[in-house]
């Protein structure tokens, strides 16, 4: 019988993956335990609807502003030290934002400040992590790397620490924010005992940030699978922010739900992306590529509608189930393409590239959304949300051929073994993805 932690992450993988792997789920379950807590807190504080969807816009924008620029710098300094200082000063700001809380000091405007700082923060953390694995791992085991990061990802930050969140800020509205800071310096800790590589540039090697950032946007631009996906997730994330960004309006004035049920929408969606998660060796032996990101696109679509129809838990909860299947049936290699197919050195300003078009769709989609909760009510983003998902079906539809034939291609994951599965081809769209591992 194989010792757990050959399981969860097998001897192959190296030493330096389990550190990753666990600073990784360390800080999955910090940011899940605000994934639930920060929407309460704002809540808390306003019944605006604009406000509350301001607050999902402050968090959104940052990597919209800075996702560029945080490409280029992880691509120029040292990965390592850049995760460790910024993990640092999540902790310092969230530090002093659960101080004001616990001193009845923290109004409306202070926490949309320091969400909008922990979200310039964790665009550079994030960009600089996703980095890690390919520099640890080979290239064939980064699937199967990336299936345990992602597993992390799903039963930690979606699954088990949301609705320990919404339970923490029920009893005292500062412990999870407290509970945050503690495990992210946990994090800078795990990392702190990497070994990396060199990532591709010389210290002698001297450029301007603005062409590091030009040379990454056009190898984006000119490789068509990754092109496609970046516009994929952009459209699509125009629909999901303007419904997404008032969902603690909709699950408290819409379906009825209380603080903890408000975290267990978050639960369901993750059940959900484990079993699609589990299946998406066997649908890709059944389903072709680009058929398989058609339906998914329908299913989002279809989603958005039953939402804006429905009046009741249990139906809600039952589509929020199916949704989390869709969208993270593309999450576990979804990263794993992308790192076989960017060369080290420019690994994290293409990442950028995603990333800008991941948050530039929730910015512009969470402003939408804000606007037309304001004026005609909670459901109003998600009509929203299904008329425009249906145009931009049709619209992205023929674009779709340049995934299917991409000449970088990555092996499904088995889904008894966990490992690459031969001859067969994935590509995935990780769209509103907000915090990929």
């Amino acid at each position: 019988m194989l010792h757990p932690i050959e399981l969860l992450a097998p001897r192959r993988l190296g030493t330096g993956f389990r550190w990753v792997m666990a600073s990784s789920w360390t800080t999955n379950l910090a940011d899940g335990l605000v994934l639930a807590a920060g929407p309460l807190l704002v809540a808390s504080r306003t019944e605006d609807a604009f406000l509350v969807a301001l607050a999902a816009t402050v968090q959104w924008l940052p990597p919209l502003v800075f996702g560029l620029w945080a490409g280029a710098l992880t691509d120029r300094l040292d990965r390592r030290r850049l995760v460790i200082t910024v993990d640092v000063v999540r902790a310092l700001v969230v530090g002093l934002l659960a101080t004001a809380v616990v001193l009845d000091a923290a109004p409306i405007a202070l926490v949309l400040v320091a969400l909008f700082l922990l979200g310039t923060a964790e665009t550079f953390a994030d960009n600089a992590s996703q980095t890690l694995v390919p520099m640890l791992v080979e290239r064939d085991d980064l699937a199967a790397a990336n299936q345990r990061i992602q597993a992390g990802f799903l039963t930690i930050n979606q699954m088990a620490a949301p609705p320990i969140g919404a339970a923490m800020f029920a009893a005292a509205q500062a412990t999870p924010f407290a509970t945050y800071g503690v495990l992210v310096l946990a994090g800078a800790v795990l990392v702190s005992r990497l070994q990396l590589p060199p990532h591709g540039r010389a210290k002698h090697e001297r450029t301007h940030i603005r062409a590091d950032i030009a040379e990454g946007v056009r190898w984006a631009w000119r490789h068509p699978a990754v092109r496609t996906l970046v516009l994929t997730i952009f459209i699509f994330n125009v629909t999901f922010g303007a419904a997404w960004s008032v969902l603690v309006l909709y699950a408290q004035q819409r379906l009825g739900l209380g603080d903890v049920g408000f975290g267990v929408i978050t639960t369901v969606q993750a059940v959900g992306g484990l079993l699609g998660t589990a299946m998406y060796g066997w649908l890709t032996r059944r389903v072709s590529l680009a058929n398989l990101m058609r339906i998914g696109l329908i299913i989002e679509t279809l989603t958005h509608l039953a939402l804006a129809l429905t009046t009741t838990a249990w139906v809600a909860l039952v589509v929020f189930f199916v949704f989390g299947a869709h969208a993270f049936v593309w999450g576990t290699t979804s990263v794993t393409v992308r790192q076989r197919a960017v060369p080290t050195a420019l690994q994290g300003r293409v990442g950028s590239v995603n990333l800008v078009g991941v948050f530039g769709g929730l910015v512009i989609g969470s402003g939408v959304g804000g606007v037309l909760a304001q004026h005609y009510g909670v459901t109003a983003p998600f009509w929203f949300a299904f008329a425009g998902s249906a145009v931009f079906v049709v619209a992205i539809w023929g674009q779709l051929r340049h995934v299917a034939h991409s000449d970088e291609q990555a092996h499904p994951l088995d889904d008894d073994t966990g490992t690459a599965a031969p001859h067969e081809t994935t590509l995935t769209a990780p769209h509103h993805d907000v915090d990929e591992p």
